[in-house]
């Protein structure tokens, strides 16, 4: 009786060409992201109606502000482990539920410190969405072309939070600001449904010992009739890693210094895009520039976002992926201390603005990529997760420490030189990543 072949799940998927069941995986995930960008960036478009209908000051609004944040990093880090665990599949459509009913709960809040309470059960939801939407897609991504692929679905984030923008702007006036949060939540109970057609990565089944009938079927509907009964299946990392619980795999000695460093990476990225977005308008007003101004001159920010994060996923794929990435963190430092010296003349500070936004948002989106790339199937949801969830504690730092900073009367000029610096450290981050890999022959498992 002649043994049976073993399959190399991600091999074969490397060899075959990007098939019609993947783009609709592609699909799938870019609208589990594009809803999780829209129910995140919702409640900043309903402060000004929230203010009004409750009769009470920006300021009080803060807790609602800030709870799903601290859901998101909450979500994060229980999702990954979860996620390694029971399955992708489970814990997604699990989440998109979750972020799904709470937002729609959210739009009968009646005071302050209920919609506070349910949107950080909303960002529960949201933080653990995310991740594991990287770490599938991630998984039925052929290696050449990993990055643009995973890029160009987390351009759905950009694209849900401008749309919330566009659809607040004519619901609001119209039917109120509850409105929203039924739009919010609608939209992903009912994709939620569709999410029952997703299937489960292979490379976690192999991983987790799935029958062999179920990963062929999966892999067949990739490359119809490629696997026969007689197939095996395997994944490279098996054997290195066997028996390491998740948070194992991404602590051991040959992911510990890499996990430091995407964490710090990460966390001084969304320090700078937290304190800008949270706080650019007022500065920009303060440095002598009209409300008018100050508005267009912010939104010129996200603007270049798409541009940046699908320009960075095509680098990655065809440069050193660290080296992409670390460079676009040195340009938005570079950017961003130039409009701290550019304050003289609005349209120098708009474009300086847009393309800062376009190298910050580009960096700062091919993160999970690179996580993705850099983790195997045992602790991958875990390290992507993880990565976003500290980081979101830099946003949270990055929103309470531009108040602080402007307490103390510091203006655009002070506050933009100051920011140069955390994109200067995230791109060190990354080169000395980088360099370690190299140094210990691991460059090949981060692409």
């Amino acid at each position: 009786m002649s043994a049976r072949a073993a399959v190399d799940v991600q091999k074969f998927i490397d060899e075959k060409p990007f098939s019609l069941y993947q783009w609709l995986i592609l699909g799938l995930c870019f609208l589990i992201i594009a809803i999780d960008g829209f129910d995140t960036a919702i409640i900043g478009f309903l402060a000004p109606a929230l203010s009004q209908e409750w009769g009470v000051e920006k300021a009080a609004l803060v807790p609602v502000l800030s709870a799903a944040l601290v859901g998101l990093a909450i979500g994060a880090l229980l999702a990954g482990p979860l996620a390694d665990r029971i399955g992708r599949k489970k814990v997604l459509l699990a989440s998109v539920l979750l972020f799904g009913f709470w937002t729609l709960m959210s739009a009968f809040a009646g005071s302050i410190q209920i919609l506070t309470f349910l949107r950080f059960l909303t960002g529960l939801g949201l933080g653990a969405a995310m991740p594991n939407a990287v770490t599938l897609m991630s998984e039925y991504a052929p290696q050449r072309r990993r990055s643009m692929i995973v890029n160009t679905m987390f351009c759905g984030f950009t694209l849900g939070s401008a749309l919330g923008g566009f659809v607040a702007a004519w619901m609001i006036p119209r039917y109120g600001w509850h409105s929203m949060f039924v739009v919010g939540g609608c939209l992903p109970l009912l994709l939620a449904l569709l999410l029952l057609q997703l299937p489960e990565s292979p490379r976690f089944m192999v991983v987790r010992r799935w029958p062999d009938s179920k990963i062929a079927a999966v892999l067949n509907r990739i490359a119809p009739g490629s696997i026969t009964t007689e197939d095996s299946f395997t994944v490279p990392e098996l054997v290195a890693l066997a028996g390491k619980t998740v948070l194992a795999v991404i602590f051991s000695a040959r992911y510990r210094f890499g996990t430091v460093m995407l964490w710090l990476t990460y966390f001084m990225g969304l320090l700078i895009f937290y304190l800008l977005t949270s706080w650019m308008p007022t500065l920009i007003k303060n440095a002598g520039f009209s409300l008018a101004q100050a508005s267009t001159i912010t939104a010129l920010f996200p603007l270049g976002g798409v541009i940046g994060t699908l320009a960075v996923g095509w680098l990655m794929d065809r440069m050193s992926a660290h080296k992409a990435i670390a460079i676009t963190y040195v340009l938005t430092g570079i950017f961003v201390y130039a409009i701290g010296h550019g304050t003289g003349d609005a349209v120098l500070l708009g474009v300086l603005m847009f393309v800062a936004g376009l190298c910050m948002n580009g960096a700062q989106s091919s993160m999970p990529a690179l996580a993705a790339g850099f983790y195997p199937t045992q602790g991958r949801a875990t390290g992507v997760a993880w990565m976003l969830g500290i980081g979101r504690l830099g946003g949270i730092l990055g929103a309470a420490i531009g108040g602080q900073l402007l307490q103390f009367g510091w203006g655009l000029s002070a506050i933009f030189s100051l920011l140069a610096l955390p994109a200067f450290v995230a791109a060190a981050a990354l080169l000395f990543k980088h360099l370690h890999l190299r140094a210990h022959g691991q460059l090949s498992m981060s692409g």
